[in-house]
């Protein structure tokens, strides 16, 4: 990533606006899709400005306005319902991280959540979807604690994250109940991310039916080895600065790219894979995280899946399925 890079993204993210009250939909969406594409062919150069990537995030998410009252005074209110929980999972967030937990507090974390909790009480009777803690949360929380500069840009872009971008991975009820799934610890809110596992398996069955098929002789289908991924859109998977650069396409593109994501990981280390008579041994913590052959991977796929597939995988975070 050079300076040339940096100074391209600058120059497009300091366009003057427009002398009316906002600028013209079509000039906004043209400028996203040119940042999408800046994105993907050169990535963010944020080792060499490291205020690109939080200004990027928020115009990708149309983080527009950070009311600091509003946040303060979701943290005024203290310890929500649901503070018990969310102390089970905060400590161990990232904790083999030093530059993580060097920059993030626990308590940073704490308040977020505690906060997005207390947002989702105020909004029960705006939203048509209701929102709590549920696990996971603690670790999509993460990044943006990292990379924003201040606790209030990580909160109402983790809130408008959770809300727009995949609101049925984190719903603590059920659409409908999928015979012979046996999920553990909060199985209601897990629901949905095991609709994007189901998910996983049908697309890696149609790119690689051979590694497909090797890995359900061992009886391993997605369920068993992706759900953490899945779980944490990959940032469960270190190092953290490959998660962010994987988040910058997943931001721009769609969190339902996450699924191809986790393929292209399988397909990474598809030759130890196949060869291997103990699969899950190699499975059971991924390599460390390669941010660009993975995407690279990931973009191929989309172009090999068919149609219908990937237009149940675009929609699988946000649209409800009525059966």
């Amino acid at each position: 990533m050079t300076s040339s890079a940096a100074h391209s993204f600058s120059k497009l993210l300091n366009q003057p606006k427009t002398a009316s009250k906002s600028r013209a939909s079509g000039e906004v969406d043209d400028g996203i899709k040119k940042l999408r594409r800046m994105i993907l062919v050169e990535g963010i150069p944020s080792a060499i400005d490291p205020t690109l990537r939080p200004r990027i995030w928020k115009i990708l998410l149309r983080v527009n306005d950070l009311p600091t009252d509003t946040y303060l005074h979701y943290v005024a209110r203290g310890p929500c319902q649901v503070r018990e929980k969310i102390r089970n999972d905060t400590f161990r967030t990232l904790a083999t991280d030093k530059g993580f937990k060097e920059r993030v507090r626990e308590d940073m974390l704490v308040r977020l959540l505690d906060a997005f909790v207390w947002r989702s009480h105020d909004r029960q009777d705006i939203d048509n979807l209701g929102f709590t803690y549920v696990q996971g949360m603690n670790v999509l929380a993460a990044p943006f604690l990292y990379t924003m500069p201040s606790e209030v840009e990580a909160f109402f872009c983790f809130a408008k994250f959770i809300e727009e971008s995949c609101p049925l991975y984190v719903q603590p009820t059920l659409e409908g109940v999928h015979q012979g799934l046996k999920v553990g610890i909060d199985k209601l809110s897990l629901f949905r991310r095991l609709i994007s596992i189901q998910l996983l398996d049908r697309c890696l069955q149609f790119v690689d039916p051979e590694l497909f098929s090797h890995l359900r002789s061992k009886n391993l289908s997605a369920e068993i080895y992706a759900f953490p991924s899945v779980l944490t859109l990959c940032a469960c998977t270190p190092p953290l600065d490959q998660v962010l650069q994987l988040w910058d396409f997943l931001l721009a593109f769609g969190v339902h790219l996450n699924v191809l994501c986790v393929i292209a990981q399988l397909l990474l280390m598809r030759d130890e894979v196949m060869a291997s008579s103990s699969p899950m041994r190699l499975l059971r913590t991924f390599p460390p995280l390669e941010a660009l052959p993975v995407i690279g991977i990931a973009v191929t796929l989309v172009r090999d899946l068919p149609q219908e597939l990937y237009e149940e995988l675009v929609k699988h975070p946000f649209e409800v399925h009525h059966s």
